[in-house]
C-alpha cells in the first residue's frame, strides 16, 4: 500500500463528545499491522483517552492535521474545520435529509471532500458493520432504572457518566434491589442486546411474551419484542419480517396489550416513518396505560414513541409528559409519564464504548480502506466524493440544491 496517514480528530461539535474512533491500543495495533501507515492524533483535553495515553502508545499528538490523508472523528465536523480534498469518517446525520446539517453537506461538496459515514458502513446484505448501539442500550436501560427509582422515591443511582467505567455501572445494578415490576423492551439489534445486558446485570428474569401479558410475578421480569411482536398486518395474516420491512404502511401497532401491564418501557427499535407508531399520544390519557417510565433510546422526536417531545441531555436526562395535556413537565410528577430521551448515551461511558467501536473499525473497516475494497464497503458508505454525491445518495440532490 502507499503511505497513508490517518488523523484522529478532536471533537468540535458542542456539547463536546468524549468518544474516539480509535483508542491508543487500536492505533498501536494498526501501526504494527501496516508498516506504511502513519497516525496523528489531534490535541484534546476533553476526550475519554488523554493525549498522554496516545503518546505512551507511540502515537504522535499535535494540533496540525493538514498532513493527514484520512481524518476520523465521531460527531459532525464543524464547517470551518473541514480541510479540502481529504477523506473524512464521521456520523454526518445527513442521509435522512436532516435540515440542520444541509449546509454541512453543501460545504463538503464544495471542498471536494470524500465523506464516509459510519452509519452507512454495511455488509453486502445491508447489515451495519459497526456502531455504538450496544452501549446506547446498556446506558439507556440503566437510565430507565435510575428514572424509576427517582420517580417512585425508592432509590437513587449514580449517573452513568460519573461511573469510572462499565464495570462500576454493572456493580451498581448487581447491588440494586427492585420491586416486582414488568419491563418491556422493543428491538432485537445491537441496542436491544445492550439493554438486555443491563437487565441481566440487574438480575431481572426474561419471560415469554405470553407469560408477561397473562401472569403476575413476585419478582421483576422483562420481555423483549421483535418487530413482528409489536406490529400486526392490516389484513390479519401472518408474514415474515421482510414483508414488514418492505411494506410498513400495511401494518398497525400491536403494542397496546404491553402498555396495559408494563411499568417501564425501553425503546431500542429502529423506526421507519412509514411504519405505525407504537401508540398515539391520546393513549397516554387512558387509565389502562400503565407505563410510568419510558426510556426512548432510539430518540426519534415525535416518532414511533410520540411522548418523546425533545431530546434530553446527559446532565438533565429526564422530563415529564403530561398525561392530560401532552405537554412537557417536570420529570417525576404523578400526572406525567417520565421520559428519558438522551440522544448520545454512549458518551456516558466514553472509554468502554470507544474500545468496542475501535476494535470493530480496525477489524472490519480499515482493511477495506487501506487495501482493495472488493466488497464495496467504502464505496457504499461514501456520501460525497470529488464534489459529487455518491452513487447510493443521489436522492439527496434536492436536499443540497
Amino acid at each position: 500500500m502507499e503511505k497513508v496517514t490517518i488523523g484522529v480528530l478532536r471533537e468540535g461539535k458542542a456539547p463536546p463528545d468524549r468518544r474516539v474512533p480509535l483508542t491508543p491500543a487500536n492505533c498501536k495495533d494498526l501501526l504494527e499491522s501496516y508498516p506504511d501507515l502513519g497516525i496523528i492524533v489531534q490535541t484534546s483535553n476533553i476526550r475519554g483517552y488523554r493525549d498522554e495515553e496516545y503518546v505512551a502508545a507511540g502515537i504522535t499528538v499535535q494540533e496540525d492535521m493538514t498532513g493527514c490523508d484520512v481524518l476520523m472523528g465521531v460527531k459532525e465536523v464543524p464547517k470551518p474545520d473541514l480541510i479540502p480534498d481529504k477523506k473524512y469518517f464521521f456520523f454526518s446525520h445527513t442521509i435522512k435529509e436532516q435540515p440542520y446539517n444541509k449546509e454541512l453537506l453543501q460545504e463538503i461538496l464544495k471542498k471536494r471532500i470524500q465523506l464516509i459515514d459510519y452509519e452507512c458502513l454495511t455488509k453486502s446484505n445491508g447489515l451495519r458493520i459497526i456502531g455504538f448501539g450496544r452501549f446506547a442500550g446498556i446506558v439507556g436501560a440503566y437510565n430507565a432504572m435510575r428514572a424509576y427509582g427517582e420517580r417512585m422515591g425508592a432509590y437513587e443511582l449514580k449517573p452513568a457518566h460519573k461511573c469510572e467505567d462499565r464495570a462500576e455501572l454493572d456493580r451498581i445494578l448487581e447491588d440494586l434491589s427492585i420491586p416486582s415490576i414488568k419491563i418491556v423492551l422493543t428491538g432485537e439489534g445491537r441496542v436491544g442486546g445492550g439493554a438486555k445486558e443491563s437487565m441481566e446485570a440487574l438480575g431481572v428474569l426474561q419471560v415469554s411474551k405470553e407469560d408477561y401479558l397473562q401472569k403476575d410475578f413476585d419478582h421483576a421480569v422483562y420481555c423483549q419484542l421483535g418487530v413482528m411482536d409489536y406490529n400486526k398486518a392490516n389484513d390479519g395474516t401472518e408474514h415474515e419480517e421482510q414483508h414488514f420491512f418492505e411494506n410498513p404502511s400495511e401494518y398497525t401497532s400491536a403494542f397496546e396489550p404491553y402498555a396495559r401491564v408494563s411499568d417501564i418501557f425501553i425503546a431500542c427499535h429502529f423506526w421507519d416513518p412509514k411504519a405505525p407508531r407504537l401508540f398515539e399520544k391520546s393513549a397516554v390519557t387512558e387509565e389502562s396505560f400503565k407505563i410510568e417510565v419510558i426510556a426512548d433510546i432510539s430518540c426519534d422526536i415525535d416518532g414511533s414513541v410520540p411522548t418523546t417531545l425533545t431530546a434530553s441531555t446527559i446532565d438533565e436526562p429526564f422530563y415529564g409528559f403530561d398525561r392530560a395535556t401532552g405537554q412537557e413537565t417536570e420529570p417525576f410528577l404523578k400526572s406525567s409519564v417520565t421520559i428519558m430521551a438522551v440522544d448520545n448515551l454512549p458518551c456516558e461511558l466514553p472509554r468502554d464504548s470507544s474500545e468496542g467501536y475501535g476494535n470493530d473499525l480496525v477489524k472490519d473497516v480499515i482493511p477495506h480502506l487501506l487495501g482493495p475494497d472488493q466488497d464495496g464497503v467504502i464505496q457504499r458508505a461514501t456520501i460525497a466524493k470529488d464534489g459529487e454525491l455518491g452513487e447510493n445518495y443521489q436522492y439527496l440532490r434536492d436536499y443540497v440544491a
